[in-house]
């Protein structure tokens, strides 16, 4: 059964967040053949649509107005709904990110739909759409079906490989204007109080730190490292509630949720609720000077010692590969 889908893509800073091309990806599942609609909102987007485009979307829509500046729920949620009501597809996918989180149970709420949240995969299998999803903190894993009414899902970053970019693909980009009205909240300035660097979420690689870095400057080892491999670095909310660093770089049940190609854990023991939000990471290095930690359960590779002195060994070992790569 071929099926229009609507993709949101994301925008931060200007550009479009890597996890839009993962959600065309599954959207390409969800409509089997069908069209694959990108929806951009924003202040001026719609120079963006020509890449949705290059990653799988069939055609864009693009919602501008200036209350669409800044991220706010009751914003989108009118630019998104009035592009359903215009398209009226049969499915809809969205990045599971802080702002995918806020807005999909609004929409649902709204179109009174079902939702599968933070989907890791998706699937065309005996005639149904399978999104398959982690539950109890990730132990376990479940599969589900829509059964009936539009196709809802958002995706988890770094879990679904988007299509590989094709810059020869055309495809028409029209703008729908919606009088974006009543708003009860206004952002005036959005002040971010993480380093810039590579966005934590959609980091392929994670060098992350728990108590044992001892104090906020134990993190300049990590840092590095991952400056070295191009990653972002996170934490445990051990190291954010003893003030080693923010706590927009925690990791774990109650912060972040992160899927890299690598994760790196410093000086972390491995509580439940840290393991919750990395666990599911494709390789887990693990340093600690405890054998016995939580952490060397999951690793795939640990590393008993000092992590003041294993992590600037490690820094400088990545450094010659880099040099003779």
């Amino acid at each position: 059964m071929t099926r229009k889908v609507l993709v949101l893509g994301e925008v931060r800073d200007g550009a479009l967040r890597n996890v839009s091309f993962e959600a065309i990806a599954a959207a390409k599942v969800v409509a089997e053949g069908g069209e694959v609609v990108g929806v951009l909102a924003g202040e001026s987007v719609s120079a963006l649509g020509d890449e949705l485009i290059q990653y799988g979307a069939d055609r864009v829509v693009a919602v501008e107005n200036v209350k669409l500046k800044q991220y706010t729920s009751d914003g989108f949620a009118q630019a998104l709904l009035s592009v359903i009501e215009q398209e009226k597809p049969e499915g809809l996918v969205l990045g599971h990110t802080a702002l995918g989180k806020d807005l999909a149970p609004r929409i649902a709420g709204k179109l009174s739909s079902g939702l599968v949240s933070d989907a890791t995969a998706v699937e065309a299998a005996g005639g149904n759409i399978v999104f398959t999803r982690p539950i109890y903190s990730g132990k376990a894993f479940e599969k589900k079906i829509v059964t009936d009414g539009i196709i809802f899902a958002t995706v988890r970053p770094n879990n679904i490989a988007p299509l590989a970019k094709d810059e020869s693909r055309t495809g028409e980009v029209t703008s729908l204007s919606v009088d974006i009205k009543d708003l009860r909240a206004i952002i005036k300035e959005v002040v971010r109080k993480a380093s810039e660097g590579v966005d934590l979420s959609e980091a392929k690689v994670v060098v992350s730190g728990g108590r044992g870095v001892k104090s906020a400057e134990g993190f300049e080892p990590l840092k590095e490292l991952a400056q070295v491999l191009g990653g972002a670095v996170g934490a445990s909310r051990g190291a954010c509630d003893a003030d080693y660093c923010d706590y927009s770089l925690q990791i774990g049940q109650t912060g972040k949720v992160v899927t890299p190609d690598l994760y790196i854990a410093c000086g972390i023991s491995g509580a439940i609720q840290h393991l919750a939000g990395m666990s599911n990471s494709k390789v887990i290095v693990a340093i600690n000077k405890d054998p016995e930690a939580n952490i060397f359960k999951v690793a795939d590779y640990g590393i008993v010692g000092d992590l003041f002195e294993v992590v600037p060994l490690l820094t400088e070992e990545f450094r010659k590969l880099k040099v003779h790569s």
